[in-house]
């Protein structure tokens, strides 16, 4: 009879412990999203790093803790660190898709850093992880076919493949491999399927500027720049896109 009344209070005191830790991480995760939305992604990163030490193997806070080592690269210093950083995000977000591997928001978020991981390595590295980028982004899209993100990226992949000359794609071909077919015309339609999905989102609207400039046609191009200009920025890459916008709007109106 003690002994199941002991065992009863120490199952009241671990419900007690669990619903408390839980109830905690919760309060954690709201501090950084409210974080993330003022666009401090350090707070943000220190909020949810202290959320997965309860909730470990909640892909939801890996996501997040990915996004913000991917976030917080435009405010480091050095190639080095944003490299690093990069890294760290990989290494979240493969694990938010090993946890959730039907979940398109995590199959992106890995396309993503394999992206960003692209600026930093040799002429090898860069290929393989532009594969990598067009794969994890048509992954995406076969789970989540109105993902307007991975559109976006997708897009954007189309845009900047095609951009490489008949020289440089010779030369990764005989000693790389080679890049898959790109076009134009198909970053446009990424591109337009994005802002169909989202059309107040601007960094859709600047991407698909670049795309119709890629693709000859300036007078869409400078629509398509001049509207998400006039957009307001919400979101921490949102200045950078503009900045490279209004540098590629000043080049078209030369």
């Amino acid at each position: 009879m003690r002994l199941h009344f002991y065992f009863q209070i120490c199952t009241v005191l671990l419900t007690c412990l669990t619903h408390g830790l839980a109830s905690e991480a919760d309060d954690l995760v709201r501090e950084a999203l409210a974080a993330e939305s003022r666009l401090d992604s350090r707070k943000a990163l220190e909020l949810f790093l202290a959320a997965e030490k309860i909730r470990a193997d909640d892909p939801f806070i890996l996501r997040k803790i990915a996004r913000q080592y991917s976030d917080q690269m435009v405010d480091l210093a050095s190639d080095a660190e944003r490299q690093a950083s990069a890294l760290r995000a990989l290494e979240y977000s493969q694990r938010a898709v090993a946890l959730e591997p039907k979940n398109a928001e995590n199959i992106l978020s890995v396309a993503i850093c394999h992206g960003k991981l692209a600026h930093y390595g040799g002429t090898r590295e860069k290929v393989q992880y532009s594969r990598l980028v067009r794969d994890d982004a048509e992954r995406a899209l076969a789970l989540d076919p109105s993902y307007a993100w991975a559109h976006h990226l997708l897009g954007r992949w189309h845009r900047e493949v095609s951009e490489v000359g008949p020289t440089a794609r010779i030369f990764l071909k005989m000693f790389y491999g080679g890049l898959p077919a790109a076009s134009t015309a198909e970053a446009v339609r990424q591109l337009e399927r994005a802002v169909a999905l989202e059309p107040t989102q601007l960094q859709h609207r600047l991407e698909l500027g670049f795309a119709y400039a890629a693709d000859h046609q300036p007078g869409k191009a400078r629509a398509s720049f001049e509207a998400g200009l006039a957009m307001t920025s919400r979101e921490k890459h949102d200045e950078p896109a503009k900045a490279r916008a209004r540098r590629a709007l000043g080049e078209l109106s030369r």
